[in-house]
């Protein structure tokens, strides 16, 4: 299971503006290159976000679930790319002096990523959960998500 920290700048509200856009997903996660469509009901549980990952032309369309949503402290999503598979992934905000504190929990739960040793996958998973963090930081602190 990968885990990955980063200190934001803003308060858990501003981070959790952004979750609950779902039209701003592709902004901040790395792999993600498109929104189809976003359930009126998101960020609601079981609602779910559309999205194609990959670049043109070898996209591959899914979808991200809402499985927990407790604001502004955790949101639990199943993220769907198959045929790659399925992951579970947690984020996490506990403020701070001066900000808050992010952390993001992702392992692959379904699918053939499920079999890559996990070491290598938690590797893979981290690295690009780093750059994750970045781009939600930059968004979060920039007031992304507030209307």
């Amino acid at each position: 299971m990968a885990v990955n920290y980063r200190p934001f700048d803003c308060p858990p509200e501003k981070v959790f503006a952004v979750l609950a856009d779902g039209w701003l997903y592709p902004s901040w996660v790395v792999g993600a290159s498109r929104i189809r469509n976003v359930d009126a009901a998101w960020p609601a549980s079981g609602s779910a976000i559309h999205h194609s990952v990959g670049v043109w032309p070898a996209l591959i369309d899914d979808s991200t679930s809402v499985l927990e949503w407790d604001p502004p402290r955790h949101a639990l999503l199943k993220a769907r790319g198959w045929p790659i598979g399925e992951a579970h992934v947690a984020i996490d905000v506990k403020p701070r002096e001066h900000g808050c504190v992010v952390r993001i929990t992702e392992d692959a739960t379904a699918g053939p990523g499920r079999f890559v040793p996990s070491f290598l996958r938690d590797a893979a998973i981290g690295a690009r959960n780093t750059e994750t963090l970045r781009r939600l930081a930059y968004l979060a602190e920039g007031g992304a998500g507030l209307d």
